[in-house]
């Protein structure tokens, strides 16, 4: 009991997703000795829920992986798993015998009938009825523990990640920039990047006071659920979307080239002109965005993303802008970094 004791008191302590999943896997270990475990955090794609084990532990030791950027060599969809399929069916732990006489439980961590994590072990055929009563509750406080941590991470109006957890991800992706390809010297860690760089985008309703104005705060409370909406659906789920503040998204997508990142935007608006927003009807957004490059700080990317956001909204809306590009066309001038100068305001 004291030993359990002790690995929930690590766990609480923990407010980092991926030292919450390294604290519960040693009380996994410690507790219940599996031959094998894995925590799996789920993602809903556009067609297809995806899984990615993003701690583990097995014959080769302990793998933590970063809980908030998935890395797609550990990514799968779900449904190829026969077990974690019929977990999210069922909706609750399933259990399969194998053939040396172990046994295979999944637990679904859920939240609106949908699993957010998965935890799979593999255990010996001698797992007592208190072992799994203790398994069960260990489960179920770190099914809190998420839950408590997503409400602190995301945006009560929209679901999306709030403003705090874009601070943390940026810091992520940014610390991923140099090795990317403005530093040649490093091999990239993301399987199909190519070299090509993340992609920071500021998205930005046009005239959405004029929303609130003609059809009072409610009706744009729900255009901005709808937006939060369309662009779920319209970005892939290893892209991270947040609600910057008012009527501004941002969008951190994964490396790839600057015409497809452009495409991908392109397809975001052009989504979002031919929707129908309720009683408000048609709307447009306009879109900045900057690559992610090595020694960015945080003020740095956002900076350049807003300026390119800037350029759309004055000249026509409706359109999405690529910084890099305004430089090259002269459309912009670059902006000369002063290293070591502290921005307050």
């Amino acid at each position: 009991m004291l030993e359990l004791i002790s690995h929930v008191i690590q766990i609480s302590s923990r407010r980092d997703r991926t030292e919450i999943n390294s604290s519960m896997v040693d009380a996994l270990k410690a507790l219940f000795h599996p031959q094998r475990l894995t925590i799996y955090r789920c993602y809903p794609g556009t067609r297809k829920l995806m899984v990615f084990a993003c701690a583990s532990h097995g014959p080769d030791g302990k793998r933590l992986r970063n809980a908030y950027v998935p890395d797609r060599k550990f990514c799968q969809p779900l449904e190829r798993d026969p077990i974690l399929a019929r977990c999210r069916k069922e909706k609750s732990a399933v259990l399969d015998y194998l053939d040396d006489g172990s046994h295979r439980v999944v637990f679904p961590i859920m939240d609106h009938n949908e699993p957010i994590y998965l935890i799979d072990l593999v255990l010996s055929d001698n797992f007592s009825a208190d072992e799994r009563v203790t398994l069960m509750g260990l489960v179920e406080y770190f099914g809190n523990h998420i839950g408590l941590l997503d409400y602190g991470e995301t945006d009560t109006l929209t679901g999306l990640a709030n403003r705090k957890t874009f601070d943390k991800h940026l810091f992520e992706l940014l610390g991923k920039a140099s090795i990317d390809p403005q530093n040649d010297t490093h091999e990239s860690r993301r399987r199909g990047s190519d070299n090509n760089p993340h992609w920071l985008a500021v998205c930005d309703i046009d005239h959405f006071k004029l929303v609130n104005d003609t059809f009072g705060h409610l009706i744009g409370d729900e255009v901005l659920i709808m937006l939060a909406q369309v662009m779920r659906q319209s970005f892939r789920f290893d892209d991270q979307l947040f609600r910057f503040g008012g009527e501004e998204f941002v969008a951190l997508l994964q490396p790839m080239t600057e015409q497809d990142a452009m495409s991908a935007l392109q397809r975001f608006r052009s989504t979002v002109e031919h929707q129908s927003f309720s009683r408000v009807g048609k709307i447009t957004i306009s879109i900045g965005f900057s690559a992610l490059q090595a020694h960015d700080t945080p003020t740095d990317a956002i900076d350049r993303a807003d300026e390119a956001l800037y350029f759309a909204k004055h000249n026509g809306r409706n359109q999405v802008a690529c910084y890099e590009r305004l430089i090259a066309a002269g459309d912009l001038s670059a902006k000369e970094i002063a290293k070591g100068e502290v921005e307050l305001f």
